[in-house]
């Protein structure tokens, strides 16, 4: 089944598109929602950071059981490459791969304007030149529906001259339960203003893995404040009148693992880094050169792969297609990636990257998978579907919003499945 169908398929199993496709506006709502979508339904896509697929039979979590029989789960969700948060939460909300929407790391170089993108920089995060593709708040906005964004990867930025309505300032102190009541606080708006479209992001669980590691107190403490979180706003949905149509997605940008208990292949002790600008990972060491020269990019790959045994040097030109990294120019000359649970460094004094718990192994490492549950109405209770990859989730919302109709699902992106 190719990835166009089975993006389609995906909507008219969960929802069935019950509500008309709407024309597009061709500005934002300014705060109002379109008369004719006052009875459409509230999709609110909520992230777990680092929620593995395997976490629910792993560690007690009383709400996501609860969502899980109520709705559907999905065996999986899978990420795309590079594995990390950035990338991955801004394909959720365009469907499209890194190498399309330029979203290519949680930080990189655009040489083109001789800039850095870095998820710590403030500046950059909010430019949104660097954001490619149509985020989903852009297209709800546009449609003439009220968008909210309580964090995701984009909302803080003028994407295409458009923000969702509401959108404020990722602050990590902002604590679980007081982003639910927010959210919570959207949801009894009345028709004109209500948001349809919401997302809702948690970190603390991938703050914890990496920090003590996949299991410990902390990362069991962590899942628990979130695990409330969640049933706070399960049940501030459930009291909702009876003709309000809610869906909660929850997602996950990709899951962890600890590394092995070996040293790190160490770049240094094998090349020479004079002319490459790196950003090291632990997983993987992203390398740009100061000079391109895919010739001499060749040659420092093939001098890593002719000694290290526990991971791989690619070339834009090497590295495995589904990467993307030979269409888009801000992408890495050179990828050192580790096999699953070792670690690679550029030097000795970046060891300090290798922490209790990590996620930037190669998308097809299982445990790199994330999680995809939905709930709400017309969904059979507890049924279950197949793998589904993140690039399918932006059709998905668009089909429950009813915004898109069966033969145009994906056609608003021109792509799925990260190609």
């Amino acid at each position: 089944m190719s990835p166009f169908v089975r993006s389609v398929t995906l909507v008219l199993w969960i929802a069935g598109l019950a509500w008309p496709n709407a024309p597009a506006a061709r500005q934002g709502s300014g705060g109002v929602n379109a008369p004719r979508h006052h009875d459409k339904p509230v999709v609110i896509l909520v992230s777990v950071d680092g929620y593995r697929w395997d976490y629910p039979e792993r560690f007690p979590t009383p709400a996501i059981d609860r969502l899980v029989a109520e709705g559907m789960r999905a065996e999986r969700l899978l990420p795309v490459w590079p594995t990390l948060t950035f990338p991955n939460h801004y394909s959720l909300v365009t469907g499209l791969s890194p190498a399309r929407h330029g979203l290519v790391g949680n930080e990189f170089p655009d040489s083109e304007n001789d800039r850095w993108y870095r998820l710590s920089d403030r500046a950059s995060v909010g430019d949104g030149s660097f954001y490619g593709g149509e985020p989903l708040w852009n297209s709800v906005e546009q449609a003439g529906m009220v968008a909210a964004s309580y964090f995701w990867v984009g909302s803080e930025a003028d994407i295409g001259g458009m923000r969702p309505t509401h959108w404020t300032p990722y602050d990590k102190s902002m604590p679980a339960e007081a982003r639910v009541n927010q959210v919570l606080a959207w949801l009894d708006e009345p028709a004109e203003t209500r948001p349809h479209f919401i997302t809702l992001y948690f970190e603390q669980l991938d703050d914890q893995s990496h920090w003590s590691g996949v299991g410990s107190e902390g990362f069991r403490e962590a899942l628990e404040t979130i695990d409330r979180a969640l049933e706070r706003l399960l049940d501030g949905i459930d009291i909702l009148p009876e003709e309000r149509a809610v869906y909660l997605v929850l997602v996950s940008d990709h899951g962890q693992m600890p590394y092995r208990d070996e040293a790190p292949f160490v770049l240094e002790d094998q090349i020479y880094l004079e002319g490459l600008t790196l950003v090291d990972k632990g997983p993987a060491v992203y390398a740009w050169q100061d000079e391109p020269d895919p010739a001499a990019a060749a040659r420092l790959a093939a001098a890593v792969n002719s000694t290290w045994t526990r991971g791989r040097a690619y070339t834009r030109d090497s590295a495995p297609d589904s990467w993307g990294l030979s269409r888009n120019e801000r992408f890495p000359h050179l990828v050192f990636q580790a096999d699953p649970g070792h670690a690679v460094v550029s030097v000795h004094d970046r060891l300090d990257t290798v922490t209790a718990g990590d996620h930037g192994w190669a998308p097809e490492v299982p445990e790199m998978h994330g999680v995809f549950m939905v709930r709400g109405p017309g969904i059979e209770p507890g049924s279950g579907r197949e793998a589904v990859h993140n690039t399918e989730v932006h059709d998905l919302v668009l089909g429950l919003l009813g915004l898109v109709d069966e033969a145009d699902a994906g056609a608003a992106t021109g792509e799925t499945n990260g190609d």
